[in-house]
């Protein structure tokens, strides 16, 4: 995988404008963070009653100036046409969420260089702007890109927010990213989310022979990458904690196979290879241990295995009934999954060891594809009561209320910070799968773009 390197900005005015970034290495973001001062007396209020008050604020975002328009090795063209791209990212993830509406770049006017650190304060006033997003984008001798961002509160006429990337030209992406997670973060007081990346199941072909192919995109539907051939079928993919890999369930000659994709070399490693029918490998959240169901002797259930492979899988479930799947809580210490032990698909929780296992679910119909949030508060899951919907519920089984609506939404996936359920959606009668997104008030949902049909989706962390 690519890496960006941090900067830590001056963000000055100078007689030439903003005073670029330097370069402080590897990728660990270091924003310089308002001072106290300035958070006691910004009257920014980060707790929001209803996500309905944000909606009302009015953010502008602005084309990002440059000193030289000049050629890029993008594909967005030169730093001008950059320049309006990266603004266009930035838009499109605060849309995309569903907390904010914002406006721009397209209709807006576009500040010179030096405007960037300096804006005028009284015409964005007179455009209606409570906050505005402005930045630049400088292309180095190397052909490496450095950009600002800048978040301003119109209102108070001051700055609330900077930050800056350096990043190889491929990358330029990742930098309108990084800048929306930087506004989404100061504004919402949540943990950012669009620097991440997906993993799912592209599908292709008729519905009784489909091919079935890990592949990978952006937050947003950019990027997008098959990681596998399709000549075997692969199936429910994980993120690493460390995102360095993937693990998934591929059939290989018949066989059911765990594989972890290393996406640095671009190679695989085997973790398990039976014969028996093997379903859902998910990573622990250390990345020390991985989690399958497995069917033998008439029975399935749980098993986990180290992550170097090897060895003989563990038994954690030894009770009547099919069990599947299993999500570990943030902390490791519990694992949500789902069990027909009481007649019918029901959600269970156990410790990580597999003692104490005991049903939380008790909505009526069935409960399926359990998965817990990276905050620990919520288990989303596939509620079956005529229609397939996703559902969330607290760790303790209570509080369900449903997200979405349709005929067949299932295997929910979360965002890192725990703020949207992704899933997939099925077509009546065609059989076709597309993903879908919906954040926890269930009024915002959103489909993402994807070449051809896509199903299994599973969110990464935030990247670093």
């Amino acid at each position: 995988m690519k890496t960006l390197s941090a900067l830590a900005l001056g963000l000055l005015l100078c007689a030439s404008g903003p005073a670029l970034a330097q370069s402080t290495g590897t990728f660990t973001p270091e924003i310089t963070a308002p001072t106290q001062e300035a958070q006691e007396s910004d009257g920014l209020e980060v707790t929001v009653s209803d996500d309905s008050d944000w909606q009302d604020l009015g953010i502008a975002i602005t084309t990002f100036a440059t000193d030289a328009d000049v050629p890029t090795q993008t594909t967005a063209g030169t730093t001008g046409q950059l320049g309006h791209a990266i603004a266009q990212v930035v838009a499109g993830d605060l849309k995309n969420n569903g907390l904010f509406k914002p406006s721009g770049p397209d209709g807006l006017p576009r500040p010179a260089f030096g405007e960037v650190s300096a804006p005028n304060y009284r015409l964005w006033s007179g455009n209606g702007a409570d906050m505005l997003v402005q930045g630049y984008v400088h292309a180095g001798n190397d052909g490496t890109l450095t950009v600002g961002c800048y978040l301003y509160d119109v209102a108070l006429g001051q700055p609330l927010e900077k930050g800056g990337w350096k990043v190889a030209p491929s990358d330029w992406r990742r930098a309108g990213h990084k800048c929306a997670d930087m506004v989404y973060s100061r504004l919402s007081g949540e943990s950012p989310f669009f620097d991440s990346r997906i993993a799912y199941i592209a599908e292709t072909g008729s519905k009784d022979h489909r091919m079935k192919r890990l592949a990978v995109m952006d937050s947003d539907g950019a990027n997008h990458r098959y990681l596998t051939s399709g000549q075997a079928m692969a199936l429910t993919p994980r993120y690493s904690p460390d995102y360095s890999k993937i693990l998934y369930l591929s059939y290989l000659n018949g066989q059911p196979s765990v594989y972890a994709y290393d996406l640095t070399t671009n190679s695989q490693k085997l973790i398990f290879r039976t014969t028996n029918p093997t379903m859902a490998p998910r990573w622990s959240p250390d990345g020390k241990w991985v989690l399958f169901s497995m069917s033998q002797g008439g029975r399935t259930d749980i098993y986990r295995i180290t992550s170097a492979g090897g060895g003989t899988p563990e038994r954690l479930t030894n009770g009547p009934g099919i069990n599947i799947g299993g999500s570990y809580s943030p902390d490791g210490s519990k694992i949500v999954f789902e069990s027909d032990r009481s007649g019918s698909q029901q959600v269970y929780v156990m410790n990580a060891d597999g003692t104490n296992q005991k049903r939380i679910s008790f909505f009526g119909g069935r409960s399926a594809t359990p998965e817990w949030s990276p905050r620990g508060d919520l288990i989303a899951f596939t509620h079956i009561a005529g229609n397939l919907r996703v559902a969330v519920m607290s760790p303790a089984g209570r509080n369900m209320r449903y997200l979405t609506d349709s005929w067949q939404d299932e295997a929910p996936t979360w965002s890192p910070n725990g703020r949207i359920v992704q899933f997939f959606r099925t077509q009546r009668g065609s059989g076709e799968a597309t993903i879908w997104q919906v954040d926890l008030t269930g009024r915002n949902e959103r489909k993402l773009p994807t070449p051809v049909g896509a199903s299994d989706p599973a969110w990464g962390p935030i990247r670093r």
